[in-house]
């Protein structure tokens, strides 16, 4: 069944990734309380089956360079003629959707060939991967534009006015560091719980939301960690000063190029010494002399400054720093950490429907040959 159904092509394919999309996985997807009571619940699709229904989106998706119609938006209105940033691959433009700012992440057109291809195909796994989040500390994810820009593609989320949380710091200072922390470890915990890895944890990929509370961005490295998906991520793109040890040499550890909960593990330890003294680890070295210093077991050295890091975080940084990845502790060790402040009791693990931009996927025709570009 499987080689059937990813052998498809063209309008067949774009009609199953359809139908999964807006009918199967929609229904796995209902709270219990949601289920009509006429119904027999042992009769619904469970959770493993929603699992299944994403994964065989994401395989054929791949397969076929197409995208289910229902995450495409339309009317997205009064772009910004000139980016407000940009990553190496893309900028992100100010724009407006349904009478709120919104980010558009748009790839740019000098690429081509075997480079284009690549970074369309990323572009395909980040929106599957980020669509099916919510959380409140991860950017939401709006739709794909195809309007805007003819030919090409956009990634579209809401507009951050408080930018990231390293123009955050700089602007408010770092009195409150540990909550922001604690806040970025609760959503790698949520990645981690649904069988994904962030990939690219750093400062620069973290925003800062109007209520003021931390949201994880850019998913263009993440993959499943499940065991029956093929769909890791093999591109070794990534910011060095941020990497494990073993993503910059795999074969010294007898391992692969794969990004893992570890990986994230590391990367966080990176992020807590780059929030408490504006620079990422090694900053003063070249990519290259940092390489070998993190391969040969060297870590940074505890700063020292006005904000000091406590003795308890930096025994636990020293530990996310490990060089056995399985050394390192699990997200949920992470956050049985003293040293973050007691949740708000208030909070909810799912994000509140208050303030931020609700968004419908709203079904477009799909042109007969319609594919990523």
């Amino acid at each position: 069944m499987q080689e059937v159904v990813f052998a498809l092509e063209g309008d067949s394919a774009q009609g199953f990734l359809d139908v999964v999309q807006e009918v199967w996985l929609p229904i796995t997807s209902l709270p219990s309380h949601q289920f009509p009571q006429a119904l027999d619940r042992g009769a619904l699709i469970d959770q493993e089956h929603a699992r299944r229904g994403r994964r065989i989106v994401r395989k054929l998706s791949e397969a076929c360079d197409k995208l289910p119609s229902a995450l495409f938006i339309t009317k997205v209105v009064e772009r910004e003629t000139h980016p407000s940033f940009g990553g190496g691959f893309g900028d992100v433009y100010r724009a407006r959707y349904r009478g709120q700012n919104v980010a558009l992440k748009h790839m740019r057109h000098f690429l081509h060939g075997s480079q284009l291809r690549d970074i369309r195909l990323r572009l395909c796994r980040e929106a599957l991967v980020w669509k099916d989040l919510d959380h409140p500390n991860i950017l939401p994810f709006i739709g794909i534009d195809r309007e805007t820009f003819p030919n090409s593609l956009c990634m579209v989320s809401p507009w951050m006015e408080n930018g990231t949380i390293l123009k955050y710091l700089d602007v408010h200072g770092r009195g409150n560091v540990n909550k922001l922390l604690f806040e970025i470890a609760q959503g790698v915990q949520y990645l981690h719980s649904r069988n994904i890895v962030h990939g690219d944890l750093r400062g620069a990929n973290i925003l800062i939301k109007e209520d003021w509370i931390t949201c994880l961005a850019d998913f263009g490295l993440s993959s499943f960690t499940d065991t029956t998906s093929k769909t890791h991520t093999s591109t070794r793109a990534g910011s060095t000063h941020w990497m494990a040890p073993e993503l910059i040499d795999p074969d010294r550890f007898g391992l692969k190029f794969v990004r893992t909960p570890a990986t994230d593990i590391y990367a966080f330890g990176c992020v807590c010494f780059e929030l408490y003294t504006g620079r990422p680890p090694f900053s003063e070295l070249s990519e290259t002399a940092a390489l070998f210093k993190i391969i040969a077991g060297e870590r940074a050295q505890r700063p020292d400054g006005e904000l000091m890091i406590s003795d308890d975080l930096w025994n636990a940084i020293t530990a996310y720093w490990a060089g056995d990845p399985g050394s390192r502790p699990t997200i949920d060790i992470v956050l049985q950490n003293p040293v973050w402040p007691t949740p708000n009791p208030t909070s909810v693990p799912e994000r509140e429907k208050s303030a931020e931009l609700q968004v419908n996927f709203e079904p477009v025709p799909v042109p007969q040959s319609m594919s990523l570009v």
